[in-house]
């Protein structure tokens, strides 16, 4: 092959009989090549990890969404469950109401008999 020169760089000039290799014409290894190719694999993975990031993001999102409705059900449980405490769970209530409704009684403790269960 034969070398000519341009104003740009010296560049081969196929040979009369116009062979040239596909790995010489596409100048696969070149500097330039490289360069565009490391910066084209570099743009893919910043893509990927945008698109991973925002994946996350949203899953995140998702769960937190998800925590704070069980968090609002919880509440108005919490609350029920107030309401109850402070209907049934008055001191001596449910006592009063037993000796004055149904005229039941504390029995004396001689009259009271343990069973043992075995």
């Amino acid at each position: 092959m034969s070398t000519a020169t341009t104003g740009r760089k010296n560049f081969k000039v196929p040979a009369a009989d116009g062979n040239i290799s596909v790995l010489s014409w596409a100048q696969l290894f070149s500097a330039r090549f490289i360069v565009v190719f490391s910066l084209l694999v570099l743009v893919l993975l910043s893509g990927m990890s945008v698109v991973h990031a925002t994946f996350k993001n949203r899953y995140a999102l998702h769960e937190l969404q998800q925590l704070r409705s069980e968090r609002n059900e919880l509440d108005v449980q919490w609350g029920q469950l107030l309401i109850e405490q402070s209907t049934f769970g008055l001191e001596g209530r449910i006592g009063r109401r037993a000796e004055e409704e149904l005229g039941m009684k504390l029995p004396d403790w001689s009259g009271v008999i343990m069973v043992k269960y075995e």
